[in-house]
């Protein structure tokens, strides 16, 4: 290979690592996750709380402790807090399957762009060629 292939190259690998970070950047505003750092806050917080209720029913139950809520209500906060992180989590799988979509028929309306100008540009190709007799493909 020649320098300047290698070169060519190289440039293209900028370029396409150039790109894919941007997509993913954009991926990333639009799709499932906020930032790493927020949605480990969010998971710990719904696990945290998810703790905090077990231990106190276990706190009731077995030792007898003194527990300011209703021996039933724990366990529907719990339900309310999983369904909470269920209903996000859906949400959020939603915007991602959202974009690939728009992303997808983005595609295939360029696609369909370029086969149009592709037909267009065969047409005058056999259009201005001259006629040699032999099959054209």
């Amino acid at each position: 290979m020649s320098s300047r292939e290698i070169n060519d190259l190289t440039e293209d690998l900028k370029r396409f690592k150039a790109e894919k970070e941007k997509i993913r950047l954009v991926v990333g505003q639009i799709g499932g996750k906020m930032s790493p750092k927020g949605e480990n806050l969010v998971n710990r917080a719904f696990i945290v709380l998810l703790i905090v209720l077990f231990l106190g029913d276990v706190a009731r139950h077995f030792f007898k402790i003194h527990v300011p809520l209703p021996p039933l209500f724990s366990l529907e906060i719990g339900i309310l807090l999983v369904s909470l992180k269920i209903i996000w989590m859906i949400r959020n799988q939603t915007r991602v399957e959202h974009f690939q979509f728009w992303m997808l028929t983005s595609i295939e309306f360029r696609l369909d762009q370029m086969s149009k100008r592709m037909r267009n540009i065969e047409k005058q190709v056999v259009e201005l060629a001259p006629s040699t007799g032999e099959d054209k493909d």
